[in-house]
């Protein structure tokens, strides 16, 4: 499919970026977007990139109504030489199809829809910022259109791409979080779509992110749904702990987000000559690891902040400080090893880097 190009021409580009130290997460969007449609018996259609406006759909769209919402996160990388990098930007097209089989919605083929990225942040250069950090946030999405109320499978869809400029995630120092572990609610359940970036995933998690977030904490940490022992996840990010010599991490066994960052964490520290296993790990073995002292680092891995030090746990009402709260060594080598790839200031020997422009 062609792609019909119509974008605006920025009027506030340099006002919004000149100083990038305000921007903030996802406050902020971009000139532009990508839009494509769907109909069933016809295929995706009509693909173009136009100004940034609402979209009209009917009060009663199945997304709406019975949660047929899927999307992703990116981001477009500045180097210091003027280039646009994307980081591994067919692993989050990969993940956005598993979602839409999932949620019985169409997938979308990986080269038009790598082209749509791209086309679009070409479009949009102008606002991925210059400073180390920042970037270009990028959320593409897909949800139910067809005007129905009754629980089935949409036969219309909408796919859209918005971009959002965001400052650096640690604007003040990479510093250690906060985390509470969750003993009544839980994220996900087996057989369910803890695996999928689905709308409703998130709704399910923000109770118990408010009530942690009130008592002083930075994030939920999820346990297992059958036995409520087992950890999975923390707030909207895959965890790791470094018990010995061992970096261990929760498998994927359908219940937890195939994190793009997790599976570079698990291929670098790998690369590293660390010893990486995934494998099952209960609350109460990484309790008596922080008592034992055999804890040595905590941290989670995701797309907004890449690495994040973990430097205190609450769990049963006892707060357990990790190694003093301070960062780790691998900690803090990861996540300078994967943010100087991805703002092209190191060779990529992963094969992980796109160049835009």
């Amino acid at each position: 499919m062609k792609i019909k190009m119509k974008p605006r021409t920025s009027t506030r580009m340099k006002e919004v970026l000149a100083d990038e130290g305000k921007l903030g997460f996802g406050k902020i969007f971009s000139d532009n977007m990508f839009l494509v449609k769907y109909l069933e018996g016809k295929g995706w259609h009509s693909p173009q990139i136009c100004p940034y406006a609402p979209f009209k759909i009917s009060p009663a769209a199945l997304c709406l109504h019975y949660g047929q919402l899927i999307f992703e996160g990116l981001k477009a990388y500045r180097g210091d030489d003027g280039s646009i990098y994307l980081f591994r930007p067919l692993d989050n097209i990969r993940r956005l199809n598993a979602s839409a089989s999932r949620l019985c919605m169409p997938t979308l083929d990986e080269d038009f829809c790598l082209k749509a990225i791209t086309e679009l942040v070409k479009c949009e250069k102008d606002w991925v910022p210059h400073s180390l950090g920042a970037s270009l946030y990028l959320r593409p999405t897909m949800l139910a259109t067809q005007p129905l109320l009754g629980v089935q499978v949409s036969m219309e869809y909408l796919f859209f791409i918005i971009t959002s400029p965001v400052g650096a995630y640690y604007a003040s120092g990479f510093a250690p979080t906060k985390i509470y572990v969750e003993e009544e609610f839980v994220r996900a359940a087996p057989g369910g779509i803890g695996y999928c970036k689905a709308a409703g995933n998130y709704a399910a998690s923000l109770f118990a992110s408010r009530e942690a977030m009130a008592k002083g904490y930075n994030q939920v940490l999820w346990l297992d749904a059958v036995e409520k022992s087992f950890v999975e996840e923390v707030g909207t990010s895959n965890i790791f702990f470094l018990i010995g010599e061992q970096l261990i991490t929760p498998p994927l066994a359908g219940t937890i987000l195939p994190g793009v960052t997790r599976a570079t964490v698990i291929e670098m520290a790998r690369s590293f000559g660390v010893d990486v296993v995934e494998r099952k790990i209960s609350i109460a073995e990484i309790i008596s690891a922080v008592q034992e002292g055999t804890l040595s680092e905590a941290f989670a891995s995701g797309t907004a902040a890449v690495v994040s030090p973990v430097g205190l746990i609450h769990y049963k009402g006892v707060d357990y400080t990790i190694k003093k709260g301070g960062i780790g060594k691998l900690t803090q080598k990861l996540y300078n090893e994967i943010i100087h790839i991805q703002y092209g200031k190191k060779k990529d020997n992963f094969g992980w880097r796109v160049k835009v422009i």
